[in-house]
């Protein structure tokens, strides 16, 4: 890291007062684009999923438990893996603690993963984590959604990811997806964000953006798989 100037307190305002007209341009951005994303039209959900919960079979509609809107987090967690993925495991970790808020504003939210669900209950016991977790194991719902993708498609080295084809890294991809219900019951896709879209749960990466270091990722990657571990993998 550059070294930064040391400047007295009267220039040291002057600076921050001009970055904080560039942090109000950015926040006015935002909220333009937060009313772009409502007026997105929305797709019927024509096809019946069913997922396995600690409680049995649930489809879609019963995922939304009362609510009028569902935030579904596409978490990596694949058939025969030992553990989740470890950016799905730290965006669940910014993610919990908001959920009881989120339910005061009708909207229900649910991780959904390819997993068996034995395998999903063990790994949710080893990080203590609370929120509904279900499988979609013999479902079509992740090849539907381009969040899962079988050995014959990684294997052409080309998947449709993020709106676009791109070249194949893996059987398991990280996402969200939202949907809303009608009067009737049904059921619509209302919005879905992949890759970076994601970052804007990470309530860490805010915080770090605070600090002189900020993210501090500087390689191999140059993301998050540069430090964070599984919440149980740090040292003291």
């Amino acid at each position: 890291m550059e070294r930064p100037r040391i400047v007295s307190r009267d220039e040291w305002l002057i600076e921050r007062r001009q970055h904080l007209a560039n942090e109000k341009r950015l926040t006015r951005l935002h909220e333009q684009l937060a009313a772009e994303r409502r007026r997105l039209p929305w797709v019927r959900v024509e096809k019946t999923y069913v997922f396995e919960g600690p409680n049995g079979k649930r489809t879609l509609a019963e995922l939304f438990a009362g609510k009028s809107q569902l935030i579904v987090n596409h978490f990596m967690l694949g058939p025969g893996w030992q553990q989740g993925c470890v950016g799905c495991s730290f965006g669940a970790d910014n993610i919990e603690g908001g959920l009881v808020h989120l339910a005061q504003k009708d909207v229900a939210y649910v991780a959904v993963s390819r997993a068996p669900l034995a395998e999903i209950e063990a790994f949710r016991r080893r990080m203590g984590w609370s929120f509904e977790w279900v499988s979609s194991y013999g479902s079509d719902f992740n090849f539907d959604f381009h969040v899962s993708f079988t050995p014959e498609q990684v294997a052409t080295g080309r998947i449709f990811y993020n709106f676009e084809e791109q070249q194949a890294f893996s059987e398991e991809l990280p996402g969200f997806s939202v949907f809303a219900k009608g009067e009737e019951g049904e059921i619509y896709h209302t919005y879905s964000a992949f890759g970076r879209g994601g970052e804007g749960i990470l309530a860490t990466y805010t915080l770090l953006e605070m600090t002189p270091l900020g993210r501090d990722e500087h390689g191999p990657r140059h993301d998050l798989t540069d430090w964070v571990r599984h919440r149980d993998r740090y040292g003291p």
